[in-house]
């Protein structure tokens, strides 16, 4: 069994932190660091472990901002030179991987009041483990300054600091709070999202199409634009940036982004869709048969997704949109497409006894419906 994701913040962490904290600074009181940081531990979930030994430094570290962010600056491991976050991890010379959380959270809470100085110790950190929740707190209270940075790093030769110029300013970033001025508009992000998006890090652009893809979900028009002026004549990279930060809007069958990507055309000819088996208990799965039929004299490109329509408590249905296959469908041809889905429990779906329906989209048009049922 795979160990628990909260136990990459541990008792060796803290640890850690204490050796390279008193190595930079010998009246560090490591004693106190770390009763106050080891108290309930084992406890605590992830968030809550790295919230925890953060408030334990603010409870050791000195009142004086720019002298606890040289301490931390000093107790960090060598930056690594290449883009493997996962293998970042605390050495004999000093602090990387996800003890640095805690860090980046201190400098989000004490550094606010000096702008400058917090973001040149985020730019450090941020090479040891990523700084993309704590920089949003700058970027919320000192948008002027913090937008004037980010511009400049987009030319900085560390990809771990580009790639904090679009994961940091992202609207609606995974497990940071939401910047709600970018949500409602995105455009002092635009020009950082333009020049960092055919970056030679493939680890950076995909953060870039990650940026593009969240506001899709609100401003759909502007990547529609997006991709009328970046699209055309666009390298392989660039275009396959494109495609991933259009998931969402292709998950939703929009007319106009279909059209960009060649996918606006609706079947023509016949989809059918069957389900094995058709009543089936959570933790089994669904396999899907769909047989597709040409009558055109050419030959076809398909986007091919499904939706699942969960039932919820109330008794109403929701649809989930899947990936489901990319083909071409010769002319006059037939294909054949079979896919097996789980319905295995997960922590970020509750599911619910009861009729089920899954319907097919192709080219973002429904073309095919069944139904299953669901028991617990």
């Amino acid at each position: 069994m795979a160990e628990a994701f909260k136990n990459l913040i541990n008792a060796d962490t803290v640890r850690a932190a204490a050796t390279h904290l008193k190595r930079a600074w010998p009246k560090f009181d490591t004693r106190r660091f770390e009763a106050l940081a080891l108290q309930g531990l084992d406890g605590l979930e992830l968030k809550a472990r790295a919230m925890q030994l953060c408030a334990s430094l603010e409870a050791t570290l000195p009142a004086d901002f720019e002298q606890a962010a040289v301490i931390i600056e000093a107790s960090l491991a060598p930056a690594r030179g290449d883009e493997d976050l996962a293998a970042l991890r605390s050495n004999d010379a000093g602090l990387a991987g996800w003890v640095v959380w805690p860090l980046s959270e201190f400098v989000a809470r004490r550094g606010l009041s000096e702008p400058h100085r917090g973001l040149r110790a985020l730019h450090a950190l941020t090479q040891r483990f990523t700084a993309e929740w704590a920089i949003r707190p700058f970027i919320e209270q000192h948008p002027d300054i913090s937008f004037a940075t980010l511009q400049r790093w987009c030319g900085d030769p560390s990809a771990h600091v580009r790639r904090l110029v679009s994961e940091g300013s992202r609207p609606r970033l995974p497990w940071g709070a939401q910047l709600k001025a970018l949500i409602a508009d995105p455009s002092p992000t635009l020009p950082l999202l333009r020049a960092l998006q055919d970056d030679p890090s493939a680890y950076v652009r995909r953060s870039v199409a990650n940026h593009l893809n969240d506001i899709a979900k609100d401003h759909p028009a502007l990547i529609v634009e997006w991709l009328r002026t970046q699209l055309p004549g666009a390298p392989p990279e660039r275009r396959a940036l494109l495609k991933h930060a259009c998931r969402t809007l292709i998950k939703q069958g929009h007319a106009q982004v279909l059209q960009a990507w060649g996918l606006g055309r609706a079947l023509r000819g016949t989809a059918q869709l069957s389900l094995t088996p058709h009543r089936l208990s959570v933790g089994e799965s669904l396999q899907l048969h769909v047989s597709l039929n040409s009558t055109a004299a050419r030959a076809q490109t398909l986007l091919i997704d499904y939706a699942v329509h969960h039932v919820k408590a109330a008794g109403h249905t929701t649809p989930k949109v899947f990936k489901g296959w990319s083909v071409e469908l010769p002319a006059r041809g037939r294909l054949t497409l079979d896919k097996r889905h789980s319905m295995r429990a997960v922590t970020t779906r509750r599911y619910h006894a009861g009729r089920h329906e899954l319907d097919l989209r192709i080219n973002g048009a429904v073309c095919a419906r069944a139904v299953f049922e669901l028991s617990l």
